[in-house]
């Protein structure tokens, strides 16, 4: 199956011109790079439950307090 998204990429690709050729390439390397510096989920589950209770009252309570606030002369 790769081998035909290959050949049906690479057959779309040919007929379009060189600078959106240059965009497909660009995008095609920015999906590339994410999955390099990316990880699973899986990695993750270990540390579920690790935050003690007491410090996430206090990101709860820092969230509600700054997270509802609207600066008008910020933007």
């Amino acid at each position: 199956m790769a081998q035909n998204i290959e050949r049906e990429l690479q057959e779309q690709i040919s007929k379009l011109p060189n600078d959106q050729q240059r965009r497909v390439l660009d995008f095609a390397r920015s999906l590339a790079a994410r999955q390099r510096n990316g990880g699973s989920g899986k990695a993750l589950i270990a540390h579920a439950g690790t935050i003690e209770p007491d410090d996430l009252a206090i990101m709860e309570q820092a969230i509600q307090d700054g997270c509802e606030m609207v600066n008008a002369d910020e933007w």
